[in-house]
């Protein structure tokens, strides 16, 4: 066996923590490897985030365009080409993983194609691509290997017929009906994107409300423009009995006592993701695991010494940036770069029309907690400039302690939401109050005056409502 090289880390995955935890090594003058199974970027860059967030820009253009006579302007005949809809998509992506490629490079990182595999302490080989055979040694690895989607059992899945979000991002054609199996952010954010290209959409939560992790109020906001829309919601509802036949799928869904049978010509099962470890552990490296997920402490350490770990691999709330943020942090740590800790405070962002963001926690969480609160919501009805941009729709909601006006959460469902939550995210590090985000001048006309007068709601101060 020939001489191995040996790495201060090799990190195995090369998603948004993988990728962010080898550059940081590098940044830190560290020798460092990444080994990532198909591209650099990992699923959210290639197959997630990315491309999907590509996909419902050219949605929302489209749906702007098709309604431009609200701004005076005349757009006619207005079609699209779904093929090189995709076909964009796919090429944001492959941009954006190239950049990772430079920034492997510029930071001095070896990249390599491949399956990584702790194949004992302080070894990590390559088993499958075209370095296969190579094998490392290694003073500590950094494990990264994120999740993958979960399917329904029993359903096969044919690309076709039925589908993931990864299938559904290669496709060439254009369905004209979907059934999509749950309602979080996936599948969410899906249905507006069928639904702008005029598909039949059909969207089905077993849980009492579409993204269930959200603010009670803000999901009901949400699913009232889906019902506007002409999107179809169905919360409480079970999915039985999956038929899959050569030109539609049918399934039964059941709520309660009743029982109806939809179809269409396209089944998206977006009911969540299951850790994904296959192949980076050798038989004989066994961390301690929970609920499949790999078991860390404060420093992201496992139970194995010198093993690390960040990412969706060690559980919710599966999100790119809390993924970055928690291999950063990891990889600071094990170099002496100030003391890790983990992520507990983070803005849950939805790239639907509108959109929905949300940081800290929701009123029933609150309540539950028995917190004494006081909550301030601005309408964006009230906010000129978005009037002007004809994105009324939705609100800003603040959560504060009822004494200090200290702020537990915020919840907003509407244009740019998800731009707009990073000044609660901010304000909330620093330990800002409501009184002290009111009393910051915002420039008029924005949107994030919407945040501002919603701060100033939680003390009956607000001037426009």
């Amino acid at each position: 066996m020939a001489e191995a090289t040996e790495y201060d880390l090799i990190v195995i995955g090369g998603g948004p923590a993988g990728y962010a935890g080898a550059i940081r090594a590098g940044q830190l003058g560290k020798k460092v490897a990444c080994i990532e199974v198909e591209r650099a970027g990992g699923t959210c860059l290639n197959w997630g985030c990315i491309p999907t967030k590509a996909l419902l820009k050219s949605a929302e253009l489209y749906l702007k365009m098709k309604k431009s006579e609200v701004f005076g302007l005349s757009a006619k005949e207005v079609t699209f080409d779904f093929a090189k809809v995709m076909e964009r998509s796919r090429g944001v992506a492959g941009q954006m993983a190239k950049g990772v490629e430079f920034l492997f490079k510029k930071n001095k990182v070896d990249y390599f194609v491949g399956t990584g595999q702790v194949s004992a302490p302080g070894m990590v080989s390559i088993t499958s691509g075209e370095h296969q055979g190579k094998f490392f040694r290694t003073k500590r690895v950094l494990l990264a290997t994120g999740c993958k989607m979960r399917r329904i059992p029993g359903l096969t899945y044919d690309g076709i017929r039925t589908m993931t979000s990864r299938e559904a991002l290669a496709a060439k054609t254009m369905p004209a009906s979907v059934i999509i199996v749950g309602a979080g952010a996936i599948g969410v954010e899906f249905a507006y994107f069928y639904h702008a290209f005029g598909a039949k959409v059909t969207l089905v939560e077993m849980l009492p409300q579409i993204l269930p992790v959200e603010d009670e109020e803000v999901a009901k906001g949400l699913n009232r423009a889906f019902d506007k829309l002409g999107i179809t919601v169905h919360v409480g509802t079970k999915c039985e009995n999956f038929k899959v036949g050569a030109d539609s799928v049918s399934v039964d869904l059941v709520a309660g006592d009743k029982r109806t049978t939809v179809e269409a010509a396209l089944l998206l099962s977006a009911i969540g993701v299951a850790p994904n470890l296959e192949g980076a552990l050798a038989a004989n490296v066994q961390p301690e695991l929970e609920r499949g997920y790999l078991k860390v402490g404060d420093d992201y350490q496992t139970s194995l010494k010198g093993i690390y770990a960040a990412g969706d691999i060690i559980g919710p709330p599966w999100l790119a940036h809390v993924a970055t943020f928690e291999a950063v942090s990891a990889v600071n740590g094990m170099f002496g770069h100030g003391t890790p800790h983990r992520v507990k405070r983070f803005p849950g962002c939805t790239y639907c029309q509108p959109q929905v963001a949300s940081i800290g926690l929701t009123e029933k969480a609150a309540r539950d907690q028995g917190l004494a609160i006081k909550i301030g919501k601005f309408p964006f009805t009230a906010s000129g400039k978005a009037v002007a941009s004809a994105e009324s729709e939705g609100f800003v909601k603040v959560i504060a302690d009822a004494k200090t006006g200290e702020i537990y959460g915020a919840h907003i469902l509407g244009s740019e939401a998800t731009e707009l939550i990073a000044e609660f995210g901010l304000a909330m590090d620093l330990e800002a109050t409501v009184d002290e985000l009111h009393h910051t001048i915002h420039a008029h006309p924005t949107l994030s005056e919407a945040v501002m007068e919603a701060a100033a709601a939680v003390t009956g101060e607000a001037i426009h409502i």
